[in-house]
């Protein structure tokens, strides 16, 4: 990082704080655009996925990412018991979860 600022500064006419101003800026500028454009958003999504696996319950129809479709049988800490046929069930890391399919319905009936 210091190699880069010496450069920069040996760069830089007369070496004054406007020229190393004029030469950072743009380099800033890239670095917040990238932030806002691709980290943030990144986070957001791997937040959601999170959210979307602790909220795995039985009787949750899943899609493997394997492409295995089925219903959730049971539930561990880092795994879900996963049915995919009459009498198969198999287990797997809820890391290996796609995507939610179908919610079991919580609201009580009236």
């Amino acid at each position: 990082m210091t190699h880069l600022i010496g450069i920069i500064l040996q760069a830089a006419p007369g070496g004054g704080f406007e020229s190393l101003a004029s030469t950072l800026v743009p380099f800033l500028l890239i670095i917040v655009v990238f932030y806002f454009l691709i980290l943030r958003p990144q986070q957001k999504r791997t937040k959601e996925r999170a959210k979307l696996l602790e909220g795995v319950k039985k009787g949750d129809k899943v899609i493997t990412a394997g492409g295995m479709h089925g219903v959730v049988e049971g539930v561990e800490d880092k795994s879900v018991l996963l049915k995919i046929a009459d009498n198969v069930k198999v287990k797997i890391e809820k890391t290996g979860i796609a995507s939610i399919v179908g919610l079991t319905d919580t609201t009580p009936a009236k």
